[in-house]
């Protein structure tokens, strides 16, 4: 080994001290240089195995490049003197070390350069292979998807096409379906299926190849032009096409496309609406409807009739029904909402364009459950919903009731399990408020209940359904489509780097700052990972340097939290840590500082609002907007009626717009109306309020005149006559212009410069034999109206016939639901005579048959005609006659609908203040400038001289100025310029204007009113009240009191009031006497009003008005010493013990109070001087009972008694209360084994066997006492003894306690643990030394049936057993037995012996003989049937 030189040294030897010290230093080196070589290895080595994807190529990072630099900067500092130095001396340490390292370390850099390379081929392959799989995955997941949704409903993958064939050919119809399973096919012709079978061989051809459907038609008729339709469905849906066929034949124009059966089949009949949508006021949880007629069918309803809500399509649902039926269209809403509130439209296509109609449907709050509690919010919607948390809005309610909102409480249902549980409560009147704590995956909906200081609201319509979930959970999936219908699915989560203690959050901010909160949102790490975060926040108060955690009570999953416990006035900044399963992060940038805001305030009210005219029943309004942005939810709208003080709502979901139409108003009312806006921040300030407006029809331009007629025609003139507008555009037609075309011209002319008044026109300066046409326009203040079609073609002919012309201005007035009244104008031409009458005809409308209405001609210009059918459509004509006969007839009237209005304006006829009879009539849908035209028996104006007309705002009435015969008659009254009828009659006889002038004389001599006549009244110490009540009477009213003829005044005996506030005359006897009798009149007078009302006191209304006086007085003066308050009366305990009480008042130390009972006074009665009450406490009643009590109690002032007859009613009444008591304390059945047998017994507080019937029951039959069963009762217990029990005897055992009208039933069952019971109680009581009672017992001695003869002798014998000796009682139909005449009962020792004498039919019954003693009782029966003489006993017919 050679070692270099040193250049300093020239050759010489190393000090070896140095030496060493630079092994040592080269070695620490070394050492350091494979640490960072290591150190960049490892660093290559992880991003290798962090790479994307295997087609990427490798890429170092800044680190890895400021590394590399750092040891280029070594490697160049090792160039000074002491690094060659070094590196000679490392020489000679290489040299030592051997070529041997030198190899391995060059073998182990070719190694791990293979080892990488290896490395990167497998990880390219894993990644081909894992791509692979997944792609294999999708596809099979793509398949079974494809395979499962191969199930699906039918629909038409070529639909049928409308086809045009001539007559006798054959038309072809074809479609192709799809649908797994094959669904089933149904062909129709219109709306009836096409059967085969039932048309001629051949007609029908109907195929089904593999989904390829075919309709053939052979040859074809004009009766094959229609709409046919393939229905086709399987258990997964069904579908529809449809298809028109033409069947054209050789008429010319009539054929082919021009034909009307092509229009119809190619666009349809030309429907159009028959009856107007009226606007809808419902009510929140309540149904309603809307509905329209059509005026022909509607071919596939369900397709072409389209309902909406402000613009919307709707759809039939569970709570919404679409129907069609009969011409009919209707929607039906089973539970409305306020959010159903809006315009609703109908649409449905016609052959002339589409056809539409709307109506506005407005929803009221429900009634509040409490009183004066606001109305329930609305719209409520989920907003920014999270994994964990989301925004919940809604709009406030319109109506409060008069307290403000001081919050809202909002409730949650999770899932489908419809219970609502509170969740959060709003502060303030916000309507906006965060939801946090939520699951993620769970589905909620919310609804909000509105709170004000009377109460809660009931609760808004729910929410609709939220699935909590990340926010941005579609933009993190990317669907590829592929194969036929099939997509791929990527969720970026695949994608995410495996991270173990994740990055910070950035971005802290505040995404919505309000007065009670403050949303805090941030974005989430990048990269996040695979692994779930949550989230911690801090918070820290500006200026404290601390930082607080901010506690949740669950896990924040959501990159956006809600801090509601904030205070104001003060500044935070936030800062946030994200979290997983490996750790927490640093924290984040500190936000910007944050601070609640004040209150917000609501928007202000709209300005310029201004109402208009609309029709007769609305008002438009229109505004400015509100500048309110997003915050701006829409308007309310209120309205009162002018001069009232309470604003109503008119809407209850806010406006969007500034313009609205207020329907539902009183016609003819003035309104005033104001607007707020509605925003989060609650319901604004109400704007001014409009001017007053009255409900009229506006004022626009009317609609053309139409029914030309011809009434007469000379050699160059005509006279021409029409129709009023349908609508005169609510005011006066001032006239009509007329114009006037020949039809050898080419244009038409002016008839008149100026509007023509009447409906009635002389055309002059005509052409005889040409022929004419008109037309006409109608001018009001509005300006001139629409021109009218032209008429028909007239012949300037002069009119020669005899008969007369045509009646014109045929009007139906008065229509009721049965009649009407026809008025009209007589013929201009006359013909050859006079017209004599006229003739009237009717025709029903949809027939073409006139039938004549008046048998004879009438002679006067109108008609009432009646007996019509309500609900049909009439039209009517009238022709003159002259004695050549009848002539043209009129033009006929409008079709008049006959129906029942029952806010038809009628006459009011009555007698006014001053006295005056009046008729008057009022309208307030009449329009501005109409006119009341009166007449009487439809003549013309009533006599100005005999009545006087006065008018005011949409009223009339006539006043009659000297009222008698002359007045009677018919009084009708009409409104000029109105578009729709109105008009009343009323026939004023004699009878009724007797009685308008009686009430006219009363009014004009008025009466002081009576409210009360004469009345008696016996006083306290038997004075008389004579008194009577009229009216309130004035200061100055006069009274005179005659008796017998002669006016009296107050005096000792007599007092006489008057109160002219009250209008009471009263007159007080102190003591009634026979000079009073006589007859009593008050003559009252007050100003012009007088009355006299007359008491007679004779006779028998005397007498005993003095007997009841005396008997008052008498009283009285019983109670000036002690008396009796409450008489003596008796009461029964739960205890059964009978209670007699009677109460004293007015006694003092001295009184003596006594009991007696059948005269003999009673020791043991109880008298409390206190509280003056007696008592008598009987503790088992006992027919020793029966009596008289009576109580009397006296001292120095007097006495007085009391007394209760306990010997008949009242005495049945103490014992039917006793056995009810009894019976409802009878304890539950129990079972008792005896030596005998078993014992079935209840336990009463009280029994008496006149009162009380039991009855047995053994599985619902009725159990008779015989050898083996005996029933009995004690004082306290009812028993039925069962001797030598069998398994017969096993069952249900039922006790029937009657008592009076009630009756109770007490059951046990007796089955084999009770049978084991007795066998054990029964050995035991064998066994036991302890002898029972000796209970009265029935031993033997009474059959079962007993027979006999009329008029024989019957004895029944008995033995009876029972220590002490029993008490002996004999029973006929559960009833007592009483021993007189033919009855004896004879005892004998133990034997017992009933006998009958000379016994007939009425004996026969079930006899039974009851025994009882201190230890129970038992009862024996038998049945006897009494035989008439020669008949044989029904036991014998048996055998």
């Amino acid at each position: 080994m050679t070692l270099p030189h040193n250049p300093g040294g020239g050759g010489e030897p190393q000090n070896p001290q140095a030496v060493q010290v630079h092994r040592l230093e080269h070695r620490r080196e070394e050492e350091q240089k494979e640490q960072r070589q290591h150190s960049l290895h490892m660093g290559s080595s992880v991003r290798r195995r962090t790479f994307r994807s295997s087609e990427e190529e490798h890429q170092f990072s800044a680190a890895d490049y400021a590394l590399a630099a750092a040891l280029a900067l070594t490697a160049s500092s090792e160039l000074t003197w002491e690094a060659r130095l070094r590196r000679q001396t490392s020489a000679v340490e290489l040299e030592e070390r051997g070529q041997k390292r030198v190899r391995f370390a060059n073998a182990w850099e070719r190694a791990e350069a293979g080892y990488l390379r290896t490395h990167r081929l497998l990880r390219q392959r894993r990644d081909r292979r894992a791509l692979r799989q997944r792609t294999e995955e999708k596809i099979r997941e793509a398949k079974e998807l494809r395979e499962l949704c191969a199930g699906r409903g039918p629909w038409f993958w070529i639909p049928l096409r409308s086809h045009a064939v001539w007559e006798h050919t054959t038309v072809l119809l074809t479609c192709t379906v799809q649908g797994s399973p094959p669904p089933q096919v149904t062909w129709y012709k219109g709306d009836v299926p096409i059967d085969p079978r039932l048309f001629p061989a051949g007609k029908y051809h109907i195929t089904n190849n593999y989904g390829l459907l075919a309709l053939e038609i052979r040859r074809c008729t004009m009766e094959d032009s229609a709409t046919y339709t393939v229905k086709v469905k399987n258990a997964y849906g069904q579908a529809s096409s449809f298809a028109k066929v033409l069947v054209r034949t050789y008429l010319g124009k009539e054929a082919g496309f021009d034909s009307e059966i092509f229009k119809r089949a190619m666009f349809g009949p030309s429907v159009d609406f028959t009856s107007v949508l009226r606007p809808v006021f419902a009510r929140e949880k309540e149904p309603f409807s809307l509905s329209c007629l059509f005026s022909d069918d509607v071919s596939d309803a369900e397709q072409n009739i389209q309902w909406f809500r402000d613009g919307r399509a709707l759809r039939s649902s569970r709570r919404w029904q679409i129907l069609y039926a009969d011409r009919q269209a209707s929607l039906k809403v089973t539970c409305a909402y306020k959010e159903d509130e809006g315009l609703y439209s109908i649409r449905v296509p016609s052959a002339t364009g589409p056809r539409e109609q709307s109506a506005y449907v407005f929803v009221r709050d429900a009634a509040a459950e409490t009183p004066g509690a606001p109305g329930s919010p609305l719209n409520v919607r989920c907003l920014e919903v999270n994994r964990d948390c989301l925004i919940l809005t809604w709009a406030p309610p319109s109506d409060t009731r008069g307290n403000p909102i001081t919050g809202y409480a909002i409730e949650l249902c999770q899932g489908d399990s419809e219970e609502w549980v509170p969740c959060h409560e709003a502060p303030g009147s916000t309507c906006r408020c965060p939801i946090q704590g939520l699951l993620e995956g769970q589905s909620y909906r919310f609804r909000v209940r509105a709170i004000s200081k009377a109460g809660s609201s009931l609760p808004s319509k729910a929410s609709e359904v939220v699935v909590m979930g990340p926010r941005d959970a579609v933009h993190r999936k990317t669907e590829i489509p592929f194969d036929l219908g099939s997509k791929i699915t990527i969720s970026m989560d695949d994608f995410e780097d495996a991270v173990t203690i994740p990055l910070p959050p950035t971005n802290v901010h505040a995404s919505e700052i309000r007065e009670a909160y403050v949303i805090l949102s941030w974005e989430e790490p990048r990269p996040r990972g695979k692994a779930p975060l949550t989230y911690a926040l801090e918070k820290s108060v500006i200026g404290s340097g601390t930082w607080e955690t901010i506690s949740s009570e669950t896990p924040v999953k959501s990159p956006r939290f809600a801090l509601l416990n904030l205070e104001k006035g003060k500044s935070y900044v936030f800062r946030v840590r994200a979290m997983n399963q490996y750790g927490i992060s640093d924290p984040s940038e500190p936000s910007e500082p944050i601070a609640l805001r004040g209150k917000k305030a609501t928007l202000p009210p709209p300005a310029q609002v201004q109402a208009f005219r609309d029709t007769q029943t609305s008002v438009s309004l229109t505004w400015d907007p509100v500048d309110g942005g997003a915050e701006l939810l829409g308007y309310y709208i209120y309205s009162r009626e002018a001069g009232s003080s309470e604003w109503q709502t008119v809407n209850n979901k806010p406006i969007q717009g500034s313009r609205f139409t207020v329907p539902g108003l009183r016609t003819g009312k003035e309104y005033e109306f104001c607007v707020r806006s509605v925003s989060e921040a609650g319901v604004g300030d109400s704007s001014a309020p409009t001017e007053p407006i009255r409900v009229k029809q506006a004022l626009a331009t009317p609609s053309a005149p139409y029914d030309f007629a011809l009434l007469h025609c000379g050699k160059n003139e005509m006279v021409i006559g029409w129709k009023p507008p349908k609508r005169r555009g609510g005011g006066k037609i001032l006239g009509y212009f007329l114009d006037q075309h020949d039809s050898e011209e080419p244009d038409w002319h002016p008839v008149n410069q100026q509007p023509v008044p009447s409906r009635v026109c002389k055309v002059s300066d005509l052409h005889e034999g040409h022929f004419y046409e008109f037309r006409a326009r109608a001018v009001n203040w509005a300006g001139v109206g629409e021109l009218s079609a032209p008429s028909s073609l007239f012949e300037c002919k002069e009119w020669t016939m005899p008969q007369p012309g045509p009646p014109y201005d045929v009007q139906a007035s008065e229509v009721r639901a049965t009649s009407l009244m026809l008025q009209w104008e007589p013929p201009i031409y006359t013909g050859a005579g006079p017209v004599t009458g006229y003739c009237i005809s009717v025709q029903e409308e949809g027939s073409e048959e006139w039938k004549q209405i008046t048998p004879h001609p009438v002679s006067a210009t109108h008609f009432r005609v009646s007996d019509l059918q309500t609900g049909k459509k009439y039209v009517f004509q009238v022709q003159a006659m002259n004695s050549a006969g009848l002539g043209q007839p009129s033009m006929p009237t409008d079709p008049v609908l006959l129906e029942d209005k029952p806010d038809a304006h009628e006459i009011e006829v009555g007698v006014d203040e001053e006295g005056q009879i009046y008729m008057a009539f009022e309208a307030p849908e009449a329009p501005d400038d109409s006119e009341f035209q009166w007449s009487k028996d439809y003549k013309g104006p009533p006599d100005p001289q005999r009545v006087k007309v006065e008018d005011g705002v949409n009223k009339s009435k006539i006043i009659l100025k000297e009222p008698d015969l002359q007045d009677l008659g018919t009084y009708s009254v009409t409104v000029t310029d109105a578009d729709e009828d109105i008009s009343a009659s009323h026939t004023l006889t004699e009878e009724e204007l007797d009685k308008l002038k009686k009430l006219s004389h009363e009014i004009r001599n008025p009466v002081i009113k009576l409210i009360s006549g004469w009345n008696i009244d016996i006083l306290e110490r038997g004075e008389v009240r004579l008194w009577l009540e009229v009216e309130k009477l004035s200061p100055a009213a006069e009274l005179h009191l005659i008796f017998n003829e002669k006016e009296i005044f107050s005096s000792p005996n007599r007092t006489i009031n008057f109160d002219r506030e009250k209008g009471l005359v009263e007159v007080i006897i102190q003591q009634l006497t026979e000079d009073d009798k006589g007859s009593y009149t008050a003559q009252l007078q007050d100003g012009k009003a007088k009355n006299q009302i007359t008491l007679a006191l004779v006779d028998d209304d005397f007498d005993q008005l003095l007997r009841k006086a005396d008997a008052k007085r008498k009283d009285w003066k019983r109670k000036q010493g002690p008396y009796f308050q409450e008489p003596l009366q008796w009461k029964v305990t739960e205890d059964c013990q009978v209670l007699l009480t009677c109460k004293v008042t007015n006694t003092k130390k001295e009184t003596r109070f006594q009991w007696f009972f059948r005269k003999r006074e009673v020791p043991d009665g109880q008298y409390d001087p206190q509280t003056g009450e007696g008592l008598i406490r009987i503790e088992e009643l006992s027919k020793e009972d029966k009596g008289i009590y009576r109580a009397e109690v006296s001292d120095d002032r007097g006495e007085d008694d009391t007394i209760l007859d306990l010997t008949g009613e009242d005495l049945d009444a103490i014992f039917t209360e006793l056995g009810r008591i009894s019976a409802l304390s009878a304890t539950p059945l129990k079972i008792q084994g005896t030596e005998e047998g078993i014992r079935i017994f209840s336990k009463v507080k009280y029994y008496n066997v006149d009162y009380m019937k039991t009855t047995w029951f053994h599985k619902d039959k009725r159990l008779e006492s015989g050898d083996r069963f005996r029933a009995g009762t004690t004082l306290d217990e009812i028993w039925l003894h069962i001797l030598d029990p069998k398994d017969s005897d096993k069952g249900k055992y039922t006790l029937e306690i009657a008592a009076g009208k009630e009756a109770r039933q007490l059951s046990v069952d007796l089955s084999g643990q009770a049978f084991d019971d007795w066998l054990a109680a029964k050995y035991l009581l064998l066994a036991s030394p302890i002898s029972l009672p000796d209970r009265a017992k029935v031993v033997r001695g009474l059959p079962d049936v007993a027979t006999i003869m009329e008029d024989k002798t019957l004895c029944l014998t008995c033995v009876i057993s029972g220590d002490p000796a029993p008490e002996i009682f004999w029973l006929k139909n559960d009833q007592p037995v009483n021993f007189l005449d033919r009855y004896r009962m004879d005892v004998r020792g133990t034997e017992v012996t009933i006998t009958i004498e000379k016994v007939t039919s009425e004996d026969s019954g079930r006899y039974g003989v009851f025994v009882k003693n201190k230890y129970g009782s038992e009862t024996g029966q038998v049945t006897i049937s009494v035989f008439k003489h020669g008949d044989e006993p029904k036991e014998l017919k048996k055998m």
